[in-house]
């Protein structure tokens, strides 16, 4: 990530987790995202650890992709029982670009663990965005993305 820090710190045998920049960042980036994109991103408690609505700590369930129409690709989160009320699913429109990267706690796609932080850059024709988990990262490009929580 450019500005978000997810990142193993082995001194305190833990992740730090660090979204100041890209919260600072986030207003000179916005003319550049696609709509659904800034609404994600700039939503109120997204990055506010202590708030239901943030994405850090929200546990990867499932993804899928369709290829008619266009390649979209949705990916459901599942609410951490401690903070969340609820899951998150984030859908992506028109998909250029899908890289999963397993990092060695990871170990399978099923390894890949609970959400560290995420960031939306603009890119391309859209947006890319990467989501850092404990067991590895998810980078997609597209178009737009819609977040709806419930």
């Amino acid at each position: 990530m450019e500005f978000v820090k997810a990142e193993w710190n082995p001194e305190w045998r833990g992740f730090w987790t660090d979204p100041s920049v890209y919260i600072a960042e986030l207003p000179k980036l916005a003319h550049e995202l696609p709509q659904g994109a800034l609404e994600f991103a700039s939503q109120p408690g997204h990055y506010d650890f202590g708030n239901p609505r943030c994405v850090k700590d929200l546990k990867l369930l499932d993804v899928s992709v369709s290829i008619e129409g266009g390649t979209c690709l949705e990916i459901h989160f599942g609410p951490n029982e401690w903070k969340h009320d609820s899951g998150l699913v984030v859908s992506y429109a028109q998909v250029s670009r899908l890289h999963v990267d397993i990092n060695e706690s990871g170990s399978s796609l099923q390894g890949l663990g609970t959400v560290l932080l995420d960031e939306i850059l603009p890119g391309g024709s859209g947006c890319n965005h990467e989501i850092v988990l404990t067991g590895g990262t998810i980078s997609i490009s597209c178009a737009d993305l819609n977040a709806r929580w419930g």
